[in-house]
This record gives structure tokens, C-alpha cells and sequence, in this order.
């Protein structure tokens, strides 16, 4: 019987990992499927291949699934998440010239002691013209929500007292260079190459911003999770081993080896290498510090696909779009993310499967056990950095309570 067959396109980041080893170490192969990978260097890009079918799936960010099932800047095509490649993974970087304005040092600082600081720069720029840049890597990106959401919980207005733009992340460190940006929110390895070519300082790891943040997933059209379920769910299986395998410390040389080559990331092993383990440099020359679960892939079932969490990135979609509630959308966007598919293709395995498909969202401060309907089930602190919590069932009532 031939292989089932998947062209999936990607960015290079490192959490484009799990596609990349399911393919080269044969976990895809064991499953039956035939992996195919197209590299990309926009989202836009990666999501248009994907709607005309030049694409089966891609590494996606999580809100362009969600905007484009809603019909955000084009007509909606239906979307299936059925998998999260992980979760976090990201940073917050500022400008050379802009970390030395706010005496930052050579640690990760705390969210709202930056945020301090960062409020008083911008109020030292009164007029429009000499706002504070940030780029993101999409509209429809979780870095644009992250980012939206630290401003304006230390009291920043986006699109008022700073402009956020889109940048791509392999041209993020360019930009600060040229000047073109005062600070960027990207994924890795990006924010360490602006490190290493010392034109950046990484202030924030969005791991700060919300412990437990939804970053990029397996997205694909409705109708080929419907009519290639079998395949999907095989294809599931073969991304939920490659997770297990990238998570494991006695692997991580192994893997960053395999993301640096050229039709991959193209990029330093040892900043990848750093990124696997969780050790970030935040200046030129200093020594790696370690920060657990920067990037955070296959444990506590992080991979699963949460309807809250799509719900909650639903939720900044209509906070920054300046839209209205709506709960038919509400609905199709916790819709997009498919826990049917991921329990049906890992029933079996030993994998723990949650019960239920939808959770609060930042209500964790220590680490519990949860429901599970296949194995044992621990979730850690999922945090806001503002101590908010995210009902998914009353989403209204959490915007009207939002700064």
C-alpha cells in the first residue's frame, strides 16, 4: 500500500520542529505518511499555498487559522487545528538604542517593571512622529495579541502611543538594524540572532506574558481533515512521537542539527540549540540564562487542541479589530481547533487524553491534576502576567473588564 502523502509548508522557526523530525528521523514514515516540506518566508504566504492547494497543512500561527475560517481580510474557508506544534517559544526584543534607554540589564526582567519603564519612554515622545516602532510577525499572529496584550496591561495604548507593524521574522533583525524598528516580537531564532549581531536585546519572553500561550499549529482546510481523516490522524500520530522525541534533553544537539541545515532554518545550531533547552542569551556575549518551558512542546498534553484557547485568541481578535461579540463566530473559532481528531488519533496510545475539550485559561498558579479519559493527566501554571483568567463560556463579560 503507497504512503499517504502531505506537502506541508513552514517558516523557518524552530517550532516548525515537529514536521521537520517527523520527516527526517521516520516517525512520519513508520505511520504511513509521506512528508513533502515547502519553505516560506511570510505567514501571508504560507496561508494562500495552503487555501489554493499547493499545500495539504502548515506550520501556522494560530490566529491566521482562526481569521481566516472567520473571513478576515478575504472570503472564510474552513479550517481544522487538529494538533498544536507547541506553545510559546517566542520574545520580546527591543532595539540596541531602546535597552540602553531603559537601563535594562542581562536577565529577563519582570513584565511590569519593563512595562514601567517602557510607559515613561513613550510619554517622552509626545507626538505622533516619534512613536515607538514594534513589529510583529501577522495581523493575525498570537505575537501581535501577546504583545498587545502586556501594553496595554502596564498602560501602553497600541495603535495610540506606539505603532505596531508587520515585519517578517527573517528580516526582524534587519529592521532593528536599519532602525526601522524600536522592537520586535517574533519567534526564534530570530530574537537571538538580533542578539548575536548585537542590534537587539531580548527584554521578555512571552512565556512571561501568559505561561501556557497557544503559538503555532497544525492548520489545514475542514475538508481534507474530513475526507483524509485516516491520514490526518495518522499524521497526528507521527507529530505526537516527534514531539516526544524533541522534548527528550539526550536529543536536543540531534535536532538542532537538523533544523539548522539550509532548506531548514538555515541558521545557528547553537542559537536553535539554546531555544530547545530554554537557555536565552539576552545580550551580546553574556551567558545563556535558563528560563523553564520557553518553548514547550508535548508535556501536559501541550500539544492538545484547547477550544478555549482558540476562544481566547477570538477574544483580542475582536478586542484589537474593534468588532462586536459575536457568538456564532465565537463558535466558529473554538470550532477551528479540532479535539475530536487528536483523542481519535492518539485512543490507544499512551498518551493522556483530556476529557474535556475546553478549560480555564489562566486559573492555574500550581500544578494539578486534570480529567483525562486515557492515561494521567498533570497541567501547570498557565498564568497571566496580570493574574486575569480567561472563561471561555463568558467571553463578553472579560472584554468589558480589559484595560
Amino acid at each position: 500500500m503507497s504512503a499517504e502523502s502531505f506537502r506541508i509548508g513552514f517558516l523557518p522557526l524552530v517550532d516548525a520542529a515537529l514536521p521537520i523530525l517527523a520527516r527526517e528521523l521516520g516517525f512520519a514514515a513508520r505511520e504511513g505518511v509521506e512528508i513533502e516540506l515547502v519553505r516560506d518566508m511570510t505567514w501571508a504566504t504560507v496561508r494562500d499555498r495552503l487555501l489554493f492547494g499547493q499545500t495539504d497543512a502548515a506550520h501556522m500561527i494560530a490566529p491566521l487559522a482562526i481569521a481566516t475560517a472567520l473571513g478576515r481580510d478575504r472570503p472564510p474557508v474552513p479550517m481544522a487545528v487538529p494538533f498544536v506544534l507547541g506553545l510559546n517559544g517566542n520574545a520580546v526584543t527591543f532595539s540596541a538604542a531602546l535597552s540602553q534607554e531603559l537601563s535594562l540589564g542581562n536577565e529577563l526582567g519582570d513584565p511590569s517593571e519593563i512595562g514601567a519603564a517602557l510607559r515613561r519612554a513613550v510619554a517622552a515622545r509626545p507626538t505622533a512622529a516619534g512613536r515607538l516602532r514594534f513589529g510583529v510577525v501577522h495581523r493575525y499572529s498570537s505575537h501581535n495579541y501577546m504583545l498587545r496584550y502586556w501594553l496595554a496591561g502596564v498602560g501602553i495604548r497600541p495603535d495610540e502611543d506606539v505603532e505596531i507593524v508587520v515585519a517578517s521574522p527573517p528580516f526582524a533583525a534587519d529592521a532593528l538594524a536599519a532602525g526601522e524598528l524600536d522592537g520586535i516580537c517574533v519567534g526564534e531564532p530570530w530574537n537571538s540572532i538580533a542578539v548575536e549581531r548585537g542590534v537587539g536585546r531580548i527584554a521578555l519572553a512571552t512565556a512571561q506574558i501568559w505561561r501556557r500561550g497557544v503559538e503555532k499549529v497544525l492548520a489545514m482546510r475542514s475538508e481534507i481533515a474530513d475526507e483524509r481523516r485516516d491520514a490526518v490522524e495518522a499524521l497526528v500520530r507521527a507529530l505526537h512521537h516527534a514531539a516526544a522525541h524533541f522534548v527528550e534533553p539526550a536529543n536536543a544537539g540531534e535536532c538542532a542539527h537538523l533544523l539548522a541545515r539550509p532548506e531548514y532554518l538555515d541558521a545557528s545550531q547553537d542559537a536553535i540549540l539554546r531555544a530547545i533547552t530554554d537557555r536565552i542569551r539576552v545580550t551580546p556575549g553574556s551567558e545563556p540564562i535558563h528560563y523553564p518551558d520557553f518553548m514547550f512542546q508535548y508535556r501536559e498534553a501541550a500539544n492538545f487542541p484547547w477550544r478555549s484557547q482558540a476562544a481566547w485568541l477570538y477574544s483580542q481578535m475582536i478586542r484589537w479589530d474593534s468588532g462586536r461579540y459575536s457568538e456564532s463566530d465565537a463558535a466558529t473559532a473554538a470550532g477551528v481547533f479540532r479535539p475530536d481528531i487528536y483523542r481519535a488519533a492518539l485512543t490507544g496510545t499512551t498518551a493522556p487524553l483530556p476529557g474535556a475539550s475546553s478549560k480555564l485559561e489562566g486559573g492555574l498558579g500550581e500544578p494539578i491534576g486534570a480529567g483525562s479519559v486515557q492515561g494521567r493527566l498533570m497541567l501547570g501554571s498557565d498564568r497571566f502576567f496580570d493574574g486575569r483568567a480567561f472563561d471561555p463560556d463568558d467571553i463578553e463579560s472579560y472584554l468589558a473588564d480589559l484595560p
